[in-house]
């Protein structure tokens, strides 16, 4: 046995082979020969959602230090670290509320950090507490603060007074004072659409989902009706404070006893099983939380596992009420002998233009629904035109399989989404969500309830899985779609790649 060098004594150079070390610093566990690259900021024309998503999917370690200093020239003194991070955790909160998806929540918290000189900030978003740390350095102990979202709503136009305030700031164009007295102007700033608005939009959107499925004029009316009745209902149950599982619930039944009450009259023209089914869906189109379903799927794929599985149990809830005011609704008619018949989901309806218009129309609602910009809502309505387009050849004229013409049409809105979110600088949601409004699962919902309460409980499973795979395949096509625009589109930096989701990294 050879003894090692004593004290003093200099080791002779090793001459002999060595392992080949991989040299590119991302697919080895071990350091490279040459270091780790460093990863350079990117240009600063690049959007702030690029530049900090790539930082997200970075560890504290790896992100390059900002621009600017905590001693900002334009305020004359060093900036205040608690507030930095107050206004941080103020502006995340009301993206969080307002539906964005945890990664775009976590990239502005960080794009805001940045932008004050605050270089070693650790985020942490779930569904309704942000967490924010900041230590100074390695030997400094870190200041955390939080903040709980306590109530959510959806209003795109906000959300969209959100994305400029952070545009701004991460230009460098807003002090500390004026990115707070813009925050509180938002916060003070009224829903674009009235309550009674809503509520008609509510009833729009029912009657074009009616259309949609097969529906004639009186039909169009009916549903609307009843779609007001069960929006204002569930306002009435807001207002004193009821849950939102049982808004859901309320809000289903009038849409559903607007159906059976239209099966007995028996004088509406045509196939009395096929009018009072559009009267039920489209009731049931105003309801289904296609916004959360997708909120909850984009999470889960981007790695935020905790925040994508409290959303998912979110729109559970929502749809287990929807099921028992529907369900509740459609038991009491057929024991009054309303002649409900589920063999109707079989009965394609094929009049494309009619379904094109009604789209349209279904797609404009929805986003009013959504408090979008009123310049949004153009751009909105395109979009879902060209989803029910591209559904309707593939599924209807191709004779495609549903859930495949569904998965495509939505990537597409994903698509077209994206790219004008990226030109109007802006959140891509006011562009998808209410896009995919046409395309959501509310024939095969009702269709297995309907065959629950008339004891077919196999085809009830069949109607609802069916559901549920559409549902899946809209959330996971707009997402898709997200990404490949992405792909598309000129990378933010060369030295910047784009990572796994944070907490994976392939092994």
């Amino acid at each position: 046995m050879t003894d090692g060098p004593g004290p003093g004594q200099e080791r002779e150079p090793d001459t002999g082979p060595r392992p080949a070390v991989p040299s590119n610093g991302y697919g080895s566990a071990f350091t490279p020969p040459e270091g780790i690259p460093v990863i350079a900021l990117p240009p600063g024309d690049a959007r702030w959602q690029d530049r900090m998503r790539t930082f997200v999917r970075l560890s504290v370690t790896e992100r390059p230090g900002p621009d600017v200093a905590l001693d900002r020239p334009e305020s004359g003194h060093t900036v205040s670290v608690p507030r930095v991070l107050d206004l941080t955790l103020r502006i995340g909160e009301l993206l969080l509320a307002g539906g964005e998806g945890a990664e775009d929540v976590e990239a502005a918290m960080l794009g805001v950090a940045y932008a004050y000189g605050l270089a070693r900030v650790e985020p942490n978003v779930t569904f309704t507490l942000l967490g924010i740390s900041y230590q100074p350095s390695l030997t400094d102990p870190p200041l955390t603060m939080s903040r709980t979202v306590r109530r959510r709503g959806t209003d795109y136009t906000r959300l969209a007074a959100v994305y400029r305030l952070v545009d701004g700031v991460t230009a460098g164009e807003a002090t500390l004072e004026d990115a707070y007295r813009r925050l509180a102007d938002i916060r003070r700033n009224r829903h674009p659409y009235g309550s009674w608005l809503l509520t008609g939009a509510a009833g729009l959107l029912a009657g074009a989902a009616s259309l949609l499925v097969g529906g004639n004029l009186i039909i169009f009316l009916a549903a609307g009706v009843a779609a007001m009745l069960g929006d204002r209902l569930a306002w009435l149950l807001a207002g004193r404070g009821i849950p939102e599982f049982y808004q859901f619930a309320a809000a289903a039944m009038p849409a559903a006893a607007m159906g059976v009450l239209v099966d007995l009259a028996r004088w509406i023209p045509g196939a009395a099983g096929v009018q009072s089914s559009a009267v039920i869906t489209g009731g049931l189109f105003a309801l289904l939380p296609g916004r959360a379903l997708v909120a909850a799927v984009q999470d889960g794929l981007t790695g935020f596992y905790i925040t994508a599985s409290a959303r998912l149990l979110e729109v559970i809830y929502l749809v287990v009420g929807i099921v028992i005011g529907v369900t509740l609704i459609l038991y009491a008619g057929v024991k009054l002998g309303a002649d409900l018949n589920p063999d109707q989901a079989i009965r394609a309806y094929d009049h494309p233009w009619v379904q094109l218009v009604a789209a349209m129309v279904l797609t404009l609602a929805f986003a009013v629904l959504l408090q979008c910009e009123r310049a949004v809502l153009l751009l909105a309505t395109l979009n879902g035109g060209v989803a029910w387009t591209v559904y309707g050849v593939l599924h209807q004229q191709a004779g495609g399989n549903q859930v495949g013409a569904t998965a495509a049409a939505a990537g597409l809105v994903g698509l077209f989404g994206q790219l004008m979110a990226r030109y109007r600088y802006v959140s891509v949601l006011p562009y998808v969500t209410a896009a995919i409004g046409p395309l959501l699962p509310g024939s095969a919902t009702y269709f297995g309830l309907l065959a629950f309460t008339q004891n077919h409980t196999e085809q009830g499973f069949t109607q609802l899985t069916r559901a549920a795979a559409i549902a899946l395949a809209l959330a996971i096509g707009v997402n898709l779609g997200n990404e490949i625009a992405r792909l598309a589109l000129p990378s933010p930096g060369p030295t910047t790649p784009r990572r796994a989701a944070k907490r994976t990294r392939g092994f």
